[in-house]
């Protein structure tokens, strides 16, 4: 054989070695273009996945009133309009604005509440204590707490902003009513009582003022 053939042949064969040992290696290009296809399906899904989680329900909402009731859209729109309201921190003075004004109303020290009142709220309290000193009557109570409070309803005006928040309570108290000789015509001062309101508040959204306002009571 030919010197020239036999080294041909023996580079031919060093090639075909060659190129096994790289596909061995590096693998095939169709195994290689199915891990590229398969990388961004796994990104999609933990983004869409992440996606949910951030576009999820307002729990702050959700978790007073059911999700998709009239309470809850009217709540929403409260928030885009004002994005710093906060239901559950709401629903916290809530509770302290009944001990207030009720303890008030009770003791008839309401002059100091009228910020807090809505203009017939305050008239309507003024006269029934009126009416209490007109006939000699004080009250001496003693607010005990709040059992139970519940986000009862809420609406919210599109147009004027004005915000309406209706909250359940039940309070305990004690409560005695003594005549202008001192003697106790009603009551107890061991006895807790357990009264039950339903007050509205409201606030137009996105003003200066932070304050509620009592704007209607209801049993």
């Amino acid at each position: 054989m030919n010197s020239p053939i036999l080294e041909l042949l023996v580079l031919a064969g060093i090639a075909v070695f060659l190129v096994l040992r790289l596909r061995n290696v590096l693998g095939t290009r169709d195994g290689f273009e199915k891990q590229a296809t398969k990388a961004p399906a796994e990104k999609r899904s933990r983004r869409n996945e992440f996606e949910v989680i951030e576009g999820g329900p307002d729990h702050d909402i959700i978790d007073h009133v059911p999700e998709g009731s009239d309470a809850a859209k009217a709540l929403a729109a409260m928030k885009r309009v004002e994005p710093s309201f906060n239901v559950t921190e709401f629903l916290s003075g809530a509770r302290g604005a009944y001990e207030m004004i009720l303890m008030g109303f009770e003791r008839g020290d309401i002059e100091e509440l009228k910020p807090f009142l809505a203009a017939d709220v305050y008239e309507t309290f003024a006269e029934v204590v009126a009416a209490r000193e007109a006939q000699g009557l004080t009250i001496e109570a003693e607010f005990v707490g709040v059992r139970e409070l519940t986000l009862h309803d809420a609406s919210f005006d599109e147009n004027s902003r004005l915000a309406e928040v209706t909250v359940r309570y039940v309070g305990e108290l004690t409560s005695v009513v003594k005549n202008a000789e001192g003697e106790v015509v009603e009551g107890s001062p061991r006895a807790v009582k357990r009264q039950k309101d339903i007050w509205t508040y409201a606030r137009v959204m996105g003003s200066d003022d932070p304050n509620w306002q009592l704007v209607a009571t209801d049993e």
